[in-house]
């Protein structure tokens, strides 16, 4: 009985834990937003007042404007990976689009565009310096000018954008971005020339800035993470939600950390120097645009020196090989939660089958099957227990009858039969309660992998990222279940025996709305869960005629 009562408590909480997901998403409180100070408020700044540079008069703040301002004009960048549409007004990267990946498989025409310059779904990367004089220096309000309009990467394998803008005060400065072929990393540059009589103190920051994520082909039942993220060697990977930029702005200085912006398969993150201690903050402007920033120490510039500053800037899908070789911990961001210990070897090997077989589809069901040999024992033990307790389901069902209402003289003939026949009510509980990490593991490997997405399995399945649009792999995972339930032994209880046989019927809803990748590792898991408990089952038949 105890058997029963864990995979209800499982089912159950499976399903409340989806139900739950969807819930906090569209009905849950929305926190008090923060009253900005008065600084911040008055000018609409993007970065959090108490920045100034010292002994620079400056308020320390920088003028953001109400939307971003395109008005000056757009340079266009092309690589083989990227095209990017640079603001001459603060050299800001306003537009970016994926070539390699593509709105979804029935828009092959349309790029998948990571970063946009309008609501809904702005998404920006913008960067400047903060010190001197007003004026003296450009932030991302300031015009830079481009000597071409277009730029394109060809045959070279490396590609220089310089934006300059001139001071009146003799400060040249000019941001250079450095693209190369095959990747979304982008070195980001900044070049301090002082042709003044004055040394100039300053500041470097560089932020992101966005609004909610708001995707059209999003499931209800499944949720991602979208917001602010950070990393630092003390904390390690840590998420900054929108709600928590709301309530209490961050404010940290790390060394050798970077800030990002996630959503479902893709990121944006800033990447400072290594070795050198910046200052990571968050911030809110107009009350939906979320950022999150930072920037470095005060440094001069003296009179007729120049100072050159550089960082780089990942924009792009995450790709989780890509993402470890760029800096530390920018792998995290492959957001597998508190498994990722067990998750990040899942996708591994899950990642070496495809590079062998050549289809995720195939590759997850190799895994399954892999995974599946892994625990044989654990689930021929399992299964060897609920064979007996089936074996033994009428004597139970006649003590129950015979006690009644006299539950303690129930449970002592029931330990007493147990003892007898030598079998552990317990012992299909305890491989399942083992596997448990392991299937939730798999299960944010195939939800969260950007590698899985729009992928093509066959015939109809041309996308394991999205549900089955004929229902056929929810239904087959419908039956596969039903026919595991009816191999298992029932409970004794009426209407205990009446939710484990629902279950199938209520989970084929469910998954009716999960990625297909998804369903089709647990079809897969479940008919193979099905050939051995029926091997099991008829092996220890055999054992019993001999005897």
């Amino acid at each position: 009985m105890d058997n029963y009562r864990l995979i209800l408590v499982l089912s159950l909480g499976f399903v409340s834990f989806l139900l739950y997901q969807a819930w906090v998403r569209d009905y849950g409180p929305i926190p008090e937003e923060r009253a900005v100070s008065s600084t911040v408020e008055a000018t609409g700044s993007a970065v959090p007042e108490g920045v100034p540079v010292e002994a620079a008069a400056t308020d320390g703040v920088v003028d953001s404007s109400p939307s971003v301002q395109l008005d000056s004009g757009v340079v266009r960048v092309e690589t083989d990976v990227l095209r990017v549409d640079l603001a001459t007004r603060g050299g800001s990267l306003v537009n970016v689009w994926l070539k390699d990946y593509k709105v979804s498989p029935d828009r092959q025409d349309e790029q998948f565009q990571l970063f946009k310059a309008e609501k809904p779904n702005l998404f920006i990367a913008q960067s400047g310096l903060l010190g001197g004089a007003a004026d003296q220096l450009p932030n991302h309000n300031a015009v830079f000018q481009a000597s071409q309009d277009t730029y394109e990467l060809g045959d070279r394998d490396e590609l220089s954008v310089d934006l300059r803008w001139q001071g009146e005060d003799g400060i040249e400065v000019i941001k250079t971005y450095r693209f190369r072929r095959g990747s979304y990393e982008v070195d980001v540059s900044h070049r301090i020339v002082n042709g003044g009589a004055e040394p100039v103190a300053m500041r470097l920051y560089s932020q992101l800035q966005r609004t909610d994520y708001k995707p059209v082909e999003a499931s209800r039942f499944v949720r991602t993470y979208t917001g602010g993220v950070y990393y630092s060697p003390e904390d390690k990977y840590k998420k900054v939600s929108f709600s928590n930029m709301k309530d209490d702005a961050l404010n940290r200085d790390v060394n050798d950390g970077w800030i990002a912006m996630i959503q479902h398969y893709f990121m944006a993150a800033w990447i400072p120097p290594r070795d050198r201690l910046y200052t990571f903050y968050t911030n809110i402007v107009d009350g939906d645009r979320y950022i999150i920033g930072m920037y470095s120490p005060a440094f001069a510039v003296a009179p007729g020196a120049e100072e050159v500053l550089e960082e780089s800037l990942f924009v792009g899908p995450k790709l989780q090989n890509v993402l470890a070789s760029i800096a530390p911990g920018l792998e995290l961001a492959v957001d597998y939660g508190w498994l990722t210990v067990l998750a990040q070897p899942i996708f591994w090997v899950l990642d070496k089958i495809h590079s062998v077989i050549g289809n995720w589809g195939w590759s997850i069901i190799v895994l399954t099957i892999l995974i599946k040999g892994l625990f044989y024992k654990l689930s021929e033990t399992s299964y060897r227990s609920m064979a007996g307790m089936r074996e033994l389901a009428p004597r139970l069902q006649a003590l129950k009858d015979r006690y009644g209402d006299d539950k303690e003289r129930l449970n002592q003939a029931m330990m007493d039969l147990y003892r007898k026949e030598k079998i552990n009510p317990l012992g299909g509980c305890l491989p399942i309660l083992i596997q448990i990490p392991v299937f939730i593991s798999l299960y944010w490997v195939l939800l969260e992998s950007v590698e899985l997405r729009h992928a093509p399995f066959m015939f109809w399945l041309n996308n394991l990222s999205a549900p089955d649009p004929y229902y056929v792999l929810p239904l087959l995972m419908g039956v596969s279940m039903f026919v595991q339930t009816k191999l298992n032994p029932l409970p004794p209880d009426p209407i205990q025996a009446k939710v484990m046989m629902s279950l199938p019927f209520v989970f084929t809803v469910f998954f009716a709305f999960f990625p297909a990748g998804l369903v089709l590792y647990w079809t897969v898991n479940n008919i193979l869960s099905i050939a051995q408990q029926w091997f099991i089952m008829k092996g220890m038949k055999g054992q019993k005629a001999k005897k």
